[in-house]
């Protein structure tokens, strides 16, 4: 184990470290007094959840993620990925609804998403997929096997509805693709490919019965001057997050002692964290905290850059493009420049395959480094000799 440490991206490792007890911290303060009065819990009930979702996931990161060498990945990812899309599957017959979706499976000690595991899936599954593909030569019919899936699953995540992460999902597939090395007339005819599919889904979902175009979700599209629209629901919620960045300034009311935790927004511990956070903890550590991200994928973009293969390259620019769009989803959400969605932030949002997904990813990457600095030195000492 040493070893291996010593070989992993330190920043990265500790950073993540500095994030997940943040998080902690940040829902323990944002959810005591939604779990009391709204959920009728103890006020600790969603923090000691958060901890054991965090402990459990950060365990097995590191105890086996960190072990598994990524050349294995082809074996394991066509596994992974079909029983998401089961998953996905059995949430139609037997799933739960949350948040106005029908997006749970209930596994009586937690609800399960199997909308956050899809994205995870399609990283690994697009790394190993198109390495093995690129490497062959395949034709480019070939290479949209991934695209067909993602689509697939697309229409399956927006059908139920959870529109949130059917854009994610969508964000990591398109600028993932794009990231891939193909040739200029390839980008060209996957784009014609892509407009094509586009306008098929779309037709899929109105067809379908899918509750995705109904008032409430339309609604959402009206986003701007949330607090001239405060007694609806997407302007109340903005509305009250905005009111927690002023509330705060810049050195904060006091870690515990937010206002707007007491029922004026709904999801204090989930969506709206980060006003929270602002509003405790003030401008300035709310600042610190966005240059923490941006430091945390400089250096999932370093570790890709330094990969030897392609396959650990694309995971992660796939992670990369799956947590920067959480963060720009919400945080644009909040502040009302997009539409509101019921996007988490990593790390720090409330919830379970959420986080769960972020670690092991981050675990992979940990891994990918230790992968880097091992063939260095393999290179290095073929040099020397």
């Amino acid at each position: 184990m040493k070893k291996i440490f010593a070989k992993m991206d330190k920043p990265l490792f500790f950073l993540m470290i500095i994030y997940l007890i943040l998080g902690l911290v940040m829902v323990l303060s944002a959810s005591s007094v939604s779990a009391v009065l709204r959920y009728g819990v103890d006020s600790y009930h969603f923090f000691i959840r958060q901890l054991i979702f965090v402990g459990t996931s950060f365990l097995l990161g590191f105890l086996i993620l960190l072990r598994i060498p990524t050349k294995n990945y082809p074996l394991l990812a066509p596994i992974y990925l079909v029983s998401v899309l089961f998953l996905l599957f059995l949430v139609f017959s037997v799933g739960v609804i949350g948040g106005g979706a029908k997006s749970w499976l209930d596994l009586g000690f937690f609800n399960l998403q199997p909308t956050e595991f899809a994205k995870t899936a399609l990283i690994v599954f697009m790394a190993v997929f198109y390495e093995k593909s690129i490497k062959t030569k395949k034709p480019f019919a070939y290479q949209l096997i991934p695209i067909v899936i993602s689509i697939i699953i697309f229409v399956m995540v927006a059908y139920q509805p959870d529109f949130g992460g059917a854009v994610i999902i969508a964000g990591i597939v398109f600028f993932l693709f794009l990231a891939i090395p193909f040739g200029k007339d390839s980008r060209v005819d996957f784009i014609k490919y892509l407009g094509f599919a586009s306008i098929l889904a779309v037709v899929v979902l109105l067809y379908s019965g899918s509750d995705i175009f109904n008032g409430a979700q339309l609604a959402r599209l009206k986003f701007q001057a949330p607090c001239q629209r405060y007694m609806e629901d997407t302007g109340y919620q903005v509305c009250n997050g905005f009111i927690a960045y002023h509330n705060g300034g810049l050195f904060g009311v006091g870690l515990g002692n937010s206002s707007q935790k007491y029922l004026y927004l709904p999801e204090a511990h989930t969506d709206f964290i980060y006003p929270i956070l602002v509003e405790e903890l003030g401008l300035i550590i709310g600042i610190i905290v966005l240059i923490g991200y941006a430091y945390l994928l400089y250096r999932i973009l370093k570790i890709a850059k330094q990969s030897y293969s392609l396959r650990n390259a694309i995971i992660c620019y796939g992670t990369f493009i799956y947590i920067l769009l959480h963060l720009l989803i919400n945080f644009m959400g909040s502040l009302a420049l997009i539409p509101l969605t019921g996007v988490p932030v990593p790390f720090l949002s409330y919830g379970g395959s959420f986080n769960m997904n972020v670690v092991f990813m981050m675990f992979v990457i940990l891994r990918i480094s230790i992968e880097n600095k091992t063939q260095k030195e393999k290179r290095e000492l073929a040099f020397l000799n």
